[in-house]
């Protein structure tokens, strides 16, 4: 294997540009040429494609977003678009791609990997909700950008003695609502991987306010329900000021934290010694703090467990607190 190349598909993730920067420095210690694949799949089924060099990422390890930028490709989802990628790919004698991105960039990968261009999958997503590996690139900031966001509102919530529901993002994994509600606090932590009853979030709202609690927060993940009707349910059930706060894109923003700039180095350096092995069809991760790789479709068939023991520990605490 000669020619390497790196893209970042789908949302974008703090720690990108690390693994980016990891990907590309480390090519280039092997005697690699490598290559930067613009907007994702649909960069690469267009050749938006450019050489890369040592200072290509230099001062990005700290920046979130990805320089490479990311798009979905709806025309790449085809067998047309997969087979144009494929002659884009060997028209610059690409030989192996890293694949920087969740689990639809990783189908992708695999289509790529079957059709001849060896492919390995970085899990860069702040959902965390990639079940081979313990932790993916961007959740850490993620859950950090939440805390700093509680933090902020608490402030506001005491002075005005009001309860406040903070929307994460979350769709089908409710990790970042998990660790930032049992980080920052709070008196609930509504998950779509666990049923919640209203009543039981008042009854803790009002256990709060009996002890002489000033305010009280309430963390939500956007797959669980709508935060703006849980307030007014909240708001016909007791007598207390309630307000919603939808965080949205700002948890996606601003720098990688260590953990995220540590994890994303280390799978970008991986990611390109099993290219240069020869291998394709695999996804790089982090087990106990090891680095592993996995075989791509068995990656992709693992169902992510929810650690319903951390969220009994933030419950039981959050209890005690209510207390």
């Amino acid at each position: 294997m000669k020619n390497v190349a790196v893209l970042t598909s789908g949302g974008d993730a703090p720690g990108m540009n690390a693994a980016i920067r990891s990907v590309v420095r480390s090519s280039i210690s092997m005697g690699l040429n490598v290559f930067g694949i613009n907007k994702g799949y649909n960069g690469l089924i267009r050749g938006d494609i450019h050489q890369m060099n040592m200072a290509s990422v230099a001062d990005i390890i700290q920046k979130g977003g990805t320089i490479l930028r990311t798009a979905r490709s709806e025309e790449f989802k085809t067998e047309e678009g997969q087979n144009k990628a494929v002659s884009i790919a060997k028209v610059f004698n690409i030989d192996g791609i890293v694949v920087i991105g969740g689990d639809g960039s990783f189908m992708g990968a695999k289509k790529l990997t079957e059709k001849g261009i060896a492919c390995i999958g970085v899990p860069g997503t702040i959902d965390n909700d990639l079940a081979y590996t313990d932790y993916t690139i961007g959740f850490d900031t993620a859950v950090n950008n939440v805390l700093d966001a509680v933090n902020k509102i608490r402030d506001t919530s005491t002075s005005h003695e009001r309860v406040s529901i903070i929307e994460v993002m979350g769709r089908n994994s409710g990790d970042i609502a998990l660790y930032s509600g049992l980080a920052g606090g709070a008196e609930s932590i509504i998950v779509p991987e666990v049923e919640y009853s209203v009543e039981d979030v008042c009854r803790r709202l009002i256990i709060g306010r009996n002890r002489g609690k000033l305010h009280s927060i309430i963390i939500i993940a956007e797959g669980a329900g709508d935060a703006k009707e849980l307030e007014e349910q909240i708001r016909q059930r007791v007598d207390m000021d309630v307000r919603t706060s939808i965080l949205g894109y700002i948890q996606r923003g601003g720098n990688t934290t260590a953990a995220d700039r540590v994890l994303a180095s280390r799978l970008g350096a991986r990611a390109v010694e099993l290219l240069a092995e020869g291998k394709g069809g695999r996804v790089v991760g982090i087990k106990d703090n090891k680095i592993v790789d996995v075989d791509i479709s068995n990656a992709l068939s693992m169902k992510k467990e929810f650690d319903h023991e951390l969220y009994k520990l933030a419950t039981t605490l959050s209890s005690r607190d209510a207390q």
